[in-house]
């Protein structure tokens, strides 16, 4: 027996180590790759000047006297981010609601599938389902010369961020205590009452975060809306050609060079403090809440 118990407490100890070291890799290659972009990104904003970077709104990089103004891309991925979360978000809360609390087993399971299908989707998929089904829609309703603009890739976003918002919400949902949901009855509300006056609030940790992995997700996608937003550095309008970040950074790469090619990299480097920001301004509101909760 007590060579058992040591062999247990050895195994528990290798375990443990094997934990912890795989926790700080992970902060290692994020570690790696914020050290790689801030020394990749670094020199065109100095070249450059980080107000004509930041502020300027012509971005020609090929032209004879080429200008580096990425304005318009931030702008676009601010509206591009904020709209699909508005659409987005709504949508899949509610779904989660559905599937956690009120859909039927054999439905639920349906459904489950469905949004597990929706994760698995390749995004150059989403991007060609958007073009084939969604730009000549937006085109022939608004009556536009061309359908591939801001607000298809708002669509388009708000779809992909559906499954990330949907299974970390039923998540969430699912582990705030029946006795919640039971005492709200028993009170005499209703079961629409329970859910958005109690469960909701109750569980609003898990759903703040399921609204940062969709941000992110939102943010960081490149392929899907390159295909259906047009890809035109110009400043961002509803139904007008747009560029975000990650497609100014992934059109251009193939063939850069030189300050252009530093120019992406500096670009990389602002989406990446954009996307830390996002989570950082989340992290912060979420303790907050709990702490005047």
């Amino acid at each position: 027996m007590e060579k058992v118990k040591k062999t247990v407490k050895w195994l528990e100890k290798i375990m443990n180590l094997l934990f912890l070291a795989c926790g700080l890799l992970t902060i290692l290659f994020v570690i790696l790759i914020t050290i790689f972009l801030v020394i990749s990104g670094i020199p065109a904003i100095r070249n450059i000047g980080i107000f004509d970077f930041l502020c300027g709104t012509v971005w020609a990089s090929t032209a004879a006297e080429p200008l580096y103004g990425i304005l318009p891309f931030i702008l676009t991925s601010v509206y591009g981010t904020c709209g699909a979360i508005l659409i987005g978000v709504p949508v899949g809360l509610f779904c989660a609601v559905f599937l956690a609390k009120m859909a039927p087993r054999k439905i639920g399971g349906a459904v489950r599938n469905v949004v597990d299908l929706l994760a698995g989707i390749p995004s150059v998929v989403y991007g060609l389902a958007g073009m084939i089904l969604i730009v000549p829609y937006v085109r022939e309703v608004f009556h536009l010369p061309d359908g591939a603009n801001l607000f298809s890739a708002i669509l388009v976003l708000a779809v992909m961020i559906l499954p990330s918002v949907i299974s970390v919400s039923e998540t969430a949902i699912r582990a705030v205590p029946e006795e919640y949901e039971e005492a709200s009855l028993a009170l005499g509300a209703t079961k629409t009452e329970t859910v958005f006056k109690v469960i909701l609030p109750a569980a609003k940790s898990g759903i703040v975060t399921a609204i940062a992995l969709g941000t992110g997700r939102a943010v960081g996608e490149a392929m899907a809306v390159m295909m259906v937003a047009g890809n035109v550095a110009n400043m961002p309008k509803l139904f007008g050609s747009v560029r975000f970040l990650t497609t100014a950074v992934a059109s251009e790469m193939s063939y850069s060079s030189g300050l252009q090619r530093q120019a992406l990299f500096s670009i990389a480097l602002v989406l990446f403090l954009f996307i830390m920001a996002i989570n950082l301004i989340l992290g912060v509101m979420t303790k907050r809440r709990e702490q005047n909760d």
